[in-house]
């Protein structure tokens, strides 16, 4: 099994930058990626951006340019800087973790809330 935590999430006006932090324990040889996703009420859950093991982003287009993604592998966490924040990146972000049998995003952290106020 692996835990996940999240920290860093609040409110901030439009235009601001929040960075998010999600910390993994436990099972740790059994993930390969972890990302980010958020879910705003009544919406979907949407990918935001991942991390391999071995550094390599990925974005989903919408955020490319104002979020960044990153990683410590000898703290285990990753990192969300969210650069100019829109009224639409408000959200609940949720950390996720692939678990490296089934390629699939299997653990998932409580989530932090991020308020964007215009």
């Amino acid at each position: 099994q692996v835990q996940l935590a999240e920290s860093g999430g609040g409110l901030v006006q439009a235009g601001g930058s929040l960075s998010l932090s999600c910390a993994a324990s436990g099972s740790i040889s059994s993930i390969t990626h972890m990302g980010w996703f958020r879910q705003a009420p009544g919406q979907e859950r949407e990918l935001v951006a991942t991390i391999s093991s071995d550094g390599t982003p990925y974005y989903a287009d919408s955020r490319k340019g104002r979020f960044t993604i990153s990683g410590d592998n000898a703290k285990n966490t990753v990192y969300l800087q969210m650069n100019s924040l829109k009224p639409e990146d408000a959200a609940m972000y949720c950390c996720a973790a692939r678990n490296r049998w089934t390629f699939r995003y299997e653990y998932w952290g409580q989530g932090t809330q991020v308020t964007v106020s215009s």
